[in-house]
């Protein structure tokens, strides 16, 4: 009895190390598949084209000895230009540091956020002409990047409607909903894709189906409310 229960155990141990090591080639292979990939957008509102966005997945790289994946989301809107230089693990997509450019008339800022994920803070440092600023925020749990939550659905291989998030941000908190799967037609072609929401209702996202998780509309809710389509992706 007692052989047949150590036997037992060998096996659990094995089939669970097998699964383990699945999904760790499953992750390296989603890695190393999206880098170099970009993703251009026109920005809009209502009917009218205001201007263009681009994410680029960049590279593998360094933070402080840790290794990191850096993504790049760049918005340009007439005189406004926003260049974003996210470093995030590349286990989880979590931000660890975001350096921020935004060129604003008459006066630039520069705005640096450096997270602590073990702790859940994020220290943030604005820059504004000879104007600093400098404050610490800290939430009940691990702290999201807005530009990248779609990509958390990379580690997710199916998703059913009714599936939610929560999405903690650093100055606000979203539940996010799965509420459809419907195709989208954009300037880069139709696609079959989960419709999200967010509870408070701040904006829509259509992200593919597919293993690429491809955000190809995004939507803001308000007076105000842009729209962001997918006009090109390259991989």
């Amino acid at each position: 009895m007692r052989k047949i229960i150590i036997f037992s155990l060998f096996i659990l141990f094995l089939i669970l190390s097998f699964a383990l090591l699945i999904k760790k080639v499953y992750q390296e292979k989603i890695e190393n598949d999206f880098l170099g990939e970009s993703i251009t957008y026109d920005v809009k509102f209502s009917r009218l084209s205001l201007g263009k966005a681009k994410f680029t997945y960049l590279m593998k790289d360094n933070l402080d000895g840790k290794p990191v994946n850096v993504i790049t989301f760049e918005t340009r809107v007439g005189r406004f230009t926003d260049q974003e230089r996210i470093y995030c693990d590349p286990n989880n997509f979590l931000p660890l540091r975001v350096e921020r450019n935004v060129s604003t008339w008459p006066t630039p800022e520069k705005i640096t956020e450096n997270y602590d994920q073990d702790n859940f803070t994020v220290a943030i440092t604005k820059l504004k002409g000879n104007k600093k600023e400098e404050s610490l925020i800290k939430k009940g749990g691990k702290i999201h990047n807005a530009i990248l939550l779609p990509y958390h659905l990379r580690h997710n291989p199916k998703l059913n409607v009714g599936w939610t998030f929560i999405a903690e941000l650093p100055t606000q908190q979203f539940k996010i909903e799965l509420i459809a799967i419907e195709d989208v037609n954009v300037p880069a072609g139709t696609f079959k894709c989960y419709h999200f929401t967010s509870v408070p209702k701040k904006f829509e996202i259509w992200v593919t189906t597919d293993e690429r998780r491809i955000p190809v509309k995004i939507k803001g809710m308000g007076n105000f409310g842009y729209i962001l389509v997918m006009k090109e992706y390259k991989r």
